[in-house]
C-alpha cells in the first residue's frame, strides 16, 4: 500500500490498480504472499482500503455522442475517398494537369490521414514519426516499376502515371490500402471495446491473456480479410494487377504497428518500420550502384532474388517478416491488462 500509494489515489477503479500493478512487475505468484488467489482480488482490497473524501467518480463509459461517432468514420472515409478522387484525375488527364492533380491529390490525401490518425480508433497518445510509412507507401506506388526499369538498364524517364510508361506505376495496391482506413478503424474499435470487456470480466492476469489474444489475432484476420476484397475490387477496376502479397503484406504491417501505438507501444513499431523500409531502399541502391564500375557484384543477390522470384519479392519479403515480428510482439503486449487499463471509447 505503501509503495503504490499514489496508482491507488489515483485510479478510478480496481482495474487501473491491477493494471499498474502487472505493470510494475506484480504477478498473482506476489498475490498469492499476501492471500489473494490473483492480483485482480489485491487490486480490490487495495482499491478499498485508500480513504477517499467521497464516492469516486464513475469512469466515463457511456458510448459517445452520434455526432462525434460520426466524425472519425467519416475521417476513416475519407483517404479512401480523395485517393480514390486523385486516380481518377490520374486517369483522366494528361500533361501539366496531370502532374497538377497528382500534386494537390497527394496532398490532399496526405493530412486526410493524418486526421484520421488524429481521433477515432487509430488515435495514439504519443506521437509518431510517419517518415518511413510515407517511404513504403510510395514504394507500393512505384517501387516495383522502378526495380523493373532498373534491371533493363532504365529508367529512362520520370513517371508518367501510367503502367507502360518508362517508369511503371502500380496504382491499385495504394488505392486499397488508402480505402483500408475505414475496416481499419474498425477492426481497433473493436478490439479495444473488446479487450475492456475481457479486463472486466477476467479474474487473473493469465485468464486476461488467453481471452485477448484469439481477439488480436481475429481483429488481424478481420482487416486482412477486407483488405483483400478492396485490393482485388481496385485491381479489377482499374485493370491493373492485383499485388496481392505485396499490399497485404504492406496493410498487415502497418494495422500492427498502428495497434501497438495506440495502445502506447512504439519503439518496436518504429523500429520494424524503418528496417522494413531500409531493405527496400537497399535492394533499389544495389541495382544502381552495380553500374558502377567493379561493383557488379553488389547487384548480384537482388538480380538472383528477383530472376527467381518477381519484384514482388523485394516489399513481399520486407514488410512480411516485419509484419510477423510485430504479431509476435502484439501477442505479448497487447494481451497484458496494463495495455487496456486507460483505454476509453474513441474520441
Amino acid at each position: 500500500m505503501h509503495r503504490h500509494r499514489d496508482l491507488c489515489e489515483r485510479a478510478v477503479d480496481p482495474l487501473e490498480i491491477a493494471a499498474g500493478l502487472e505493470a510494475h512487475g506484480v504477478t498473482d505468484r506476489t498475490a498469492a504472499r499476501f492471500r489473494h488467489r490473483d492480483v485482480f482480488s489485491l487490486a480490490e482490497e487495495m482499491y478499498a482500503r485508500v480513504p477517499r473524501d467521497g464516492d469516486p467518480p464513475p469512469r466515463p463509459t457511456d458510448p459517445p455522442a452520434p455526432r462525434v461517432r460520426i466524425v472519425w468514420i467519416v475521417l476513416a472515409l475519407l483517404p479512401g475517398a480523395l485517393c480514390a478522387a486523385t486516380v481518377a484525375g490520374l486517369r483522366l488527364t494528361d500533361g501539366r494537369p496531370r502532374l497538377i492533380a497528382v500534386v494537390v491529390g497527394a496532398l490532399v490525401v496526405t493530412l486526410a490521414l493524418r486526421a484520421a490518425l488524429r481521433r477515432g480508433p487509430l488515435r495514439a497518445a504519443t506521437r509518431t514519426t510517419g517518415t518511413w510509412t510515407c517511404w513504403l507507401v510510395g514504394y507500393a506506388l512505384l517501387g516495383d516499376g522502378l526495380l523493373r526499369a532498373a534491371l533493363t538498364g532504365g529508367p529512362d524517364g520520370l513517371p508518367d502515371g501510367t503502367a507502360e510508361g518508362p517508369w511503371p506505376v502500380t496504382v491499385a495496391p495504394v488505392l486499397a490500402l488508402a480505402l483500408a482506413c475505414a475496416p481499419a478503424a474498425g477492426s481497433a474499435h473493436l478490439f479495444a471495446v473488446g479487450a475492456r470487456r475481457k479486463l472486466s470480466a477476467s479474474r487473473g492476469l493469465a485468464d486476461f491473456s488467453a481471452s485477448v489474444r484469439p481477439l488480436l489475432l481475429g481483429t488481424v484476420a478481420l482487416f486482412m480479410c477486407a483488405l483483400t476484397v478492396l485490393v482485388a475490387l481496385t485491381g479489377a477496376v482499374l485493370a491493373e494487377p492485383a499485388a496481392h502479397p505485396q499490399a497485404l503484406t504492406l496493410g498487415a504491417l502497418l494495422l500492427l504497428a498502428r495497434l501497438l501505438a495506440v495502445h502506447g507501444h512504439t519503439h518496436a513499431p518504429t523500429l520494424v518500420l524503418t528496417a522494413a523500409a531500409t531493405v527496400e531502399a537497399a535492394a533499389l541502391a544495389t541495382l544502381f550502384a552495380g553500374r558502377l564500375p567493379g561493383c557488379g557484384f553488389l547487384a548480384v543477390p537482388v538480380e538472383a532474388l528477383v530472376a527467381a522470384c518477381g519484384p514482388a519479392v523485394v516489399p513481399t519479403t520486407a514488410c512480411g517478416i516485419g509484419a510477423l515480428i510485430l504479431l509476435v510482439h502484439a501477442t505479448r503486449r497487447l494481451t497484458r491488462a496494463s495495455a487496456h487499463a486507460s483505454m476509453g471509447q474513441p474520441r
